[in-house]
């Protein structure tokens, strides 16, 4: 029998699929959204640490974008001296000593890859005293690098070398000439394969830290510049030129240059006293260096022209103060200073071959420096300051070393003081 249907059963039969159809198939869809909209997004690569040993403690992420670092440094100085009776009458008796000349502990970092910062604290003291304390961003378009904080100013290459690398036990006297620290805003960064380095900033003195938020009216405007004409890594060869200049308004318009010989527990021998109604002050830094395989030397000279107001004759006084150092070292199993171009500064020794159980002797340094300081000038008889260091240092590995110095102090008109001083020192 033949099939027959109407277009209204036709109809009525193609509505029936289509609500079979939506209802089967519907609510299955609905689901699955549902299901698409709670699921979590795709996980992505998660970033794990590694933890590893280099010259000090380093965690570092997998990405390269985050890196902490822990360490510090114990120095403990021994210090004997001879000096005639003469300066017992005008500095008073000195004795031998020892004492923790720095204890410190510091962590630094990047984190987001180019925010760093660093904070460190000194406990020679007794007490915890701020040093390098600072929060820096990298790699900004036009600028380089910018830091805030308390933290060196860009000022003397002695100084810009860490106190963990230096050649002799302290620094010239000329260091006396300015603090090495402030509070303050630098800019600073390097081009031409890092054979030229600039920095530039502006500080406030402040004499306590912490939780003091009062600066003093001290600002300074000071400014770096250096150059490599020479730099070969591979040969352990550099020649190292520089410049700085910094423009100081001193706080209550006083000032002063005091120093000791190149030993901290001695007394100071030179001073200008305090130099009232000082207006401003300028200092003016040149300084130089080669390193040539095991053979380096180093030398700078610093110029300070203070214009002060003299109460008695109501004219401005022009006063000149200057110091200079210059050295040279040898080693003599082979190694070299290490010159870092990117900062205009000097590194890390590595010996060859570590002192220890497997046969090694470590590293071996001398050294000889000649420095001076003269604070005579015009109504101001500071004293001159003439001083021969000579040097031995034994790196028994990258972080530790054993340092001795004899040092011959003359001071001009009043005599000659001996001095002999070792060093133990850590750092990690």
């Amino acid at each position: 029998m033949e099939k027959f249907e109407t277009p209204v059963l036709k109809k009525r039969s193609r509505v029936f699929w289509m609500v079979f159809v939506v209802n089967l198939v519907l609510p299955n869809l609905i689901s699955a959204q549902e299901n698409a909209a709670a699921a979590p997004p795709p996980a992505k690569e998660k970033v794990t640490f590694k933890a590893y040993w280099h010259n000090g403690f380093t965690f570092e992420s997998s990405d390269k974008n985050f890196e902490l670092k822990f360490g510090g440094r114990i120095q403990t100085d021994w210090a004997f001296f001879s000096q005639p009776s003469e300066f017992d009458t005008l500095f008073g008796a000195i004795d031998n000593g020892v004492e923790f000349r720095r204890a410190r502990f510091f962590n630094k970092g990047t984190v987001y890859k180019n925010l760093n910062y660093k904070i460190q604290f000194d406990f020679a003291s007794g007490s915890a005293v701020f040093k390098d304390v600072y929060i820096g961003i990298s790699d900004i378009p036009g600028i380089g690098n910018i830091r805030v904080g308390h933290f060196k100013e860009p000022l003397r290459l002695e100084v810009l070398t860490s106190s963990k690398y230096m050649t002799f036990m302290e620094r010239a006297p000329s260091v006396a000439f300015v603090p090495e620290r402030n509070v303050g805003i630098m800019i600073f960064n390097h081009a031409f394969h890092e054979r030229f380095t600039w920095a530039g900033g502006v500080f406030l003195r402040s004499d306590k830290f912490g939780n003091d938020k009062v600066a003093n009216d001290e600002l300074n405007l000071t400014a770096r510049f250096t150059f490599a004409p020479l730099y070969d890594k591979t040969k352990n060869q550099a020649l190292h030129l520089g410049f700085a200049i910094s423009h100081r308004e001193p706080d209550n318009n006083e000032f002063q240059i005091k120093s000791k010989p190149e030993a901290y527990l001695a007394p100071t021998y030179v001073n200008t006293g305090t130099l009232e109604n000082t207006d401003h002050l300028n200092i003016f830094q040149w300084e130089a260096a080669v390193v040539a395989g095991p053979f380096s030397a180093q030398g700078e000279y610093l110029l300070s022209r203070e214009d002060a107001l003299n109460a008695e004759t109501q004219r401005q006084d022009k006063f000149s103060f200057s110091g200079f150092y210059g050295y040279a070292s040898y080693f003599l199993t082979g190694e070299s200073r290490k010159y870092k171009a990117s900062s205009g500064s000097f590194g890390r020794v590595s010996p060859k071959k570590n002192f220890g159980p497997d046969g090694g002797y470590g590293a071996w340094e001398i050294g000889v420096r000649y420095s001076r300081i003269d604070l005579n000038d015009l109504s101001v008889s500071g004293g001159i300051l003439s001083e021969w260091t000579v040097g031995l240092n034994w790196y028994l590995n990258p972080v530790s070393r054993v340092m001795l110095n004899y040092v011959n102090a003359d001071l001009k008109d009043t005599g000659t003081t001996n001095l002999f001083e070792t060093r133990f020192q850590i750092d990690f």
